[in-house]
């Protein structure tokens, strides 16, 4: 009989055993399902795109980095890249958690994996998404610009014939954008109507060469170098390297000048000076986030410290109009940027560019 009781007794412990185990295991699922990011040892990786990656860029990250860290209690860890598609891969597939890439670029990682979604942009002036735009730009050497005119005004056809430079095919206002519109003002001309946007990724009949500059930074290094004849990138990216020297600012005709104390790659090229053909307004880029990797804790405390207005008046983040610092964000004199809440459809105007 005692015997027998023990037996039953390690039976009862064993049954114990295996329901703690089993709550353990579905735990562990729960704690998964909420996301990787609930393990708060494990340091939150944001990457970067190559455009600001640069070693100028580091305190506007770091600065960034700290805002995470207060958030969400994390250390942050930067990846720095240099390739738009690093880029793209590392958010889409969850090796990092947060990504600042341009609409083209989170499209094409939302279409990889449907848990990157936008968690916030910058505003334009009026705090909102009403104006949250910034510019992409086809800019030729000051020293050629008549070769781009009819009549006086610059003339796109002009640039058919001529090496081009874009920035990377998963750029959207280093590519995407300036692709479309270059096919669609070119696409009733017999010779030209059969070319595709994609057709423009390398020698085709519009441009006998085509580059790459794999930065906006680098697309406009390659035109002031005259490795391109014409190239895209946007204003933002080169912001903190070119001054206005002539014009209205992000329209044809303004000239820029690189700085006189810019940074790499510019460094070689101060002095030298450039003129925008082609002035194209684009929807602002997002910050990312893989809802795999984070909770949906940490993705709310994300959202409100980015929005909130301790944000907006950071000048180590919305750097002042005028200001010697380098910095990703500008708040215009007298104006409201600051970082806003969006939606995946907010993004629909670049996604429809595709179809």
């Amino acid at each position: 009989m005692k015997k027998l009781v023990a037996i039953i007794f390690m039976s009862i412990l064993s049954v114990l055993a295996l329901v703690g185990c089993n709550s353990e295991t579905s735990g562990t699922k729960d704690a998964n399902a909420a996301g990787k990011g609930t393990q708060n040892d494990e340091p939150l990786v944001v990457v970067w795109y190559p455009n600001e990656s640069g070693n100028e860029l580091k305190a506007s990250r770091d600065t960034i980095g700290a805002l995470i860290t207060e958030a969400t209690g994390r250390e942050v860890e930067h990846k720095l890249t240099t390739d738009y598609a690093i880029a793209i891969e590392t958010i889409a597939n969850g090796n990092a958690h947060l990504a600042f890439m341009g609409a083209q670029g989170y499209i094409e990682a939302n279409e990889k994996s449907a848990d990157v979604q936008p968690l916030v942009v910058s505003s334009g002036e009026s705090g909102t998404l009403e104006d949250a735009v910034y510019y992409s730009w086809l800019a030729v050497p000051k020293e050629k610009a008549e070769e781009y005119k009819t009549n006086g005004e610059f003339d796109i056809d002009k640039i058919a014939g001529k090496r081009f430079s874009f920035v990377s095919a998963s750029s959207t206002s280093g590519y995407k954008v300036p692709s479309e519109a270059i096919i669609s003002h070119f696409g009733d001309q017999d010779e030209y109507k059969d070319l595709t946007a994609e057709d423009l990724a390398e020698s085709n009949a519009l441009f006998p060469e085509v580059l790459f500059g794999d930065s906006h930074q680098g697309s406009a290094v390659n035109m002031l170098m005259e490795r391109s004849d014409v190239s895209a990138f946007c204003d933002t990216c080169v912001a903190n390297y070119v001054e206005l020297a002539e014009g209205e600012a992000n329209t044809p005709g303004a000239v820029y000048r690189v700085k006189d104390d810019a940074a790499a790659p510019f460094n070689n090229l101060t002095g030298k000076e450039f003129v925008l053909i082609s002035v194209t307004p684009v929807l602002n880029a997002p910050f990312v986030v893989n809802e795999s990797v984070l909770s949906p804790e940490e993705i709310t405390a994300l959202e409100e410290a980015m929005t909130s207005d301790e944000t907006a008046n950071n000048e180590e983040i919305f750097v002042p109009e005028g200001s010697d610092a380098a910095g990703l964000f500008e708040k215009s004199e007298g104006g409201n940027e600051r970082f806003v809440s969006v939606e995946d459809d907010w993004f629909n105007p670049i996604r429809e560019l595709s179809k």
